[in-house]
């Protein structure tokens, strides 16, 4: 399964990259993705791109509990929570408040992808 996570945020790169390093040090992310930062293509005569979003790809190990649980929790440590957005194939879920319904949301969106791309 392929996961792409998106920051709103004044400090969209800065976050990104905070995320990208709390998921790779999170045994359950780390056991059963594997977690890069994407690019956005430079602008001509820019000296490079910025990072735009991060991506996950799984293995059956994979728990969309644990992942919402540690999005959850590394952005309850930022100083300014941003608004995360995670897309899986056409399905794409917020969290600005990182509310119960909000998180239970992703976990059912994640898990129900996760059980229409097994094979039967």
């Amino acid at each position: 399964m392929h996961v792409v996570v998106r920051i709103e945020s004044e400090r969209q790169e800065e976050d990104l990259r905070s995320l990208d390093g709390w998921l790779r040090q999170e045994p359950t992310v780390r056991r059963a993705a594997t977690v890069s930062l994407h690019t956005r293509a430079a602008a001509p005569g820019s000296m490079g791109g910025l990072i735009d979003s991060l991506g996950l790809i799984t293995s059956n190990g994979w728990s969309a509990a644990s992942f919402a649980l540690s999005l959850v929790t590394w952005r309850q440590t930022r100083p300014r929570p941003p608004k995360i957005i995670i897309r899986r194939g056409d399905v794409e879920i917020r969290l600005t408040d990182a509310t119960e319904e909000e998180v239970r949301r992703l976990v059912d969106a994640l898990e129900q992808a996760d059980e229409t791309s097994s094979p039967s």
